[in-house]
């Protein structure tokens, strides 16, 4: 069995089998760009970057589409209050956007369409739906009509009367039924406008994701991922107005993360818990974000707190100091006549286990336990370092290469590169001009380059086979 992945349309796990053998279209909701991202906006950004480079590790060729929302009633709220054009204000935050995700180890996208700039692609769809019989024209604005389509409610898992009462719907007496959808707003005065058939005016909100997903990857693509937020209305909206339009399944596989807490409650501007990434990432090393973020399964609500951060800071401390002793200890230690087997079984077995949680619905969590499983015995074992078996060293950082190699998404190759602020050489090229300092008695020196480095949080450690540094654990 390869790669399980729960699909929020099946409503259960569901083995990963792309359309194309060995391609994979993967299209993510992205930000509305109006203001900076908050923390619950970046676990999907992070979470859907890290499945894609895993599938990329697998051997898939991804096709990686995460758009921008460019143009709504927020976007043209914005502008006007801060005197600016729409155009603008969609320029300075998507810059904000990559400065707040790239910290995060969050790659670009293969492209980041904007919803202003695939006007011809949304008409054309539009058009499509209306000459099905899906759609309806009152005063310039284009609706979707539900009720002419048999399948709306199937990600919701829901019927049109279930729906309707569970929504927070605006009274509009042009639309046919509550539920209808806008998928062609007429132009108001003062906003921004394009010329379609039906009279000037803009997209909805749910078209451009379609129109866009469609140029890009298809009229069925493998994966769509966004918050579960996101499943009512508009994920289940895209699924109407792109199938109505093609008379094909427009998703195979629809994966949605959870939802994001602020000390377990949701975040929200009326209890003024709202909390940006740009906020955290300068309060806390963004890889530790990174490490946080995908500590808890995708799909699990996530909750956020001071302690729970601090804890994901001391976790990549641990890695970083287990792995800078793996060096020491590994450099320094002799081949035995007979070899650790015990620490090699470690090592095997919490592979096989940090594998398999990936291949089940990408349980980075899981996988991360079977890591620091292996820290904790490896730790154990470095204790004695009169008995250390070399080869067996040798094979636990064969482990954290793999890792490194499959897991870099989160971080852990970044994390093994220890020190933010000195590389590797250049705290070995300290420690070699304390030893010296030393040998010549010069011990005010010596002791200034021990302060130097705790001052950047290394902890210098003298034993009987060398000096050994490690990173301070707060």
């Amino acid at each position: 069995m390869g790669l399980m992945l729960y699909n929020d349309l099946t409503r259960r796990k569901d083995e990963f089998i792309p359309l194309h053998q060995g391609k994979v279209g993967f299209y993510v909701c992205g930000p509305t760009v109006y203001d900076y991202i908050h923390i619950g906006n970046a676990r999907p950004f992070v979470v859907f970057d890290t499945l894609r480079r895993y599938m990329e590790h697998k051997g898939f060729e991804v096709v990686y589409v995460q758009n921008f929302t460019d143009i709504d009633d927020k976007m043209i709220n914005k502008a006007n209050e801060l005197g600016i054009t729409v155009k603008e204000l969609a320029e300075r935050f998507i810059k904000a956007y990559f400065e707040d995700v790239t910290p995060l180890g969050v790659r670009h996208a293969t492209v980041h369409p904007l919803a202003t700039e695939h006007i011809d692609e949304i008409i054309a769809l539009i058009s499509r739906i209306m000459e099905r019989g899906h759609a309806y024209v009152v005063e310039g604005n284009v609706y979707f009509d539900v009720k002419s389509f048999p399948g709306y409610g199937k990600l919701s898992g829901q019927g049109l009367e279930e729906l309707q009462a569970g929504a927070r719907i605006e009274v509009d007496a042009r639309k046919k039924h509550p539920l209808d959808f806008v998928l062609w707003k007429a132009r108001k005065p003062g906003e921004p406008w394009w010329d379609s058939p039906w009279g000037p005016g803009r997209p909805g909100w749910h078209i451009e994701c379609s129109a866009m997903a469609m140029k890009y990857l298809g009229e069925t693509i493998d994966i769509h991922g966004g918050g579960s937020d996101l499943i009512f209305p508009h994920h289940e909206n895209e699924i109407a107005q792109s199938e109505a339009a093609t008379g094909k399944q427009f998703v195979r596989y629809w994966i949605h993360n959870g939802y994001l807490l602020i000390n377990k409650e949701k975040m929200s501007k009326s209890l003024g818990n709202i909390l940006t990434a740009r906020e955290l990432i300068g309060k806390y090393q963004p890889l530790a974000v990174r490490l946080f973020i995908l500590g808890a399964h995708y799909r699990s609500p996530l909750d956020f707190s001071e302690e729970s951060l601090t804890q994901a800071v001391r976790s990549m401390q641990r890695l970083r100091n287990c792995y800078s002793d793996l060096i020491f200890y590994m450099e320094r230690s002799e081949e035995k006549d007979t070899p650790d087997t015990w620490l090699d079984d470690v090592i095997r077995k919490g592979y096989i286990k940090f594998c398999e949680a990936l291949d089940d619905d990408f349980n980075t969590a899981g996988a991360l336990g079977s890591v620091f499983e292996i820290v904790r015995d490896l730790n154990n074992y470095l204790k004695d370092s009169a008995s250390l078996d070399k080869n067996a060293l040798i094979n636990a950082k064969k482990f954290f290469d793999a890792v490194e190699e499959i897991m870099g998404v989160i971080g852990i190759d970044t994390i093994f590169a220890t020190a933010e602020e000195l590389s590797p050489d250049e705290i070995e090229k300290l420690i070699k001009e304390r030893n010296e300092a030393r040998r010549k008695r010069d011990f005010a020196r010596a002791d200034a380059i021990r302060n130097e480095l705790a001052s950047k949080g290394i902890i210098l450690e003298d034993t009987p086979l060398g000096t050994r540094w490690k990173k301070k654990e707060d």
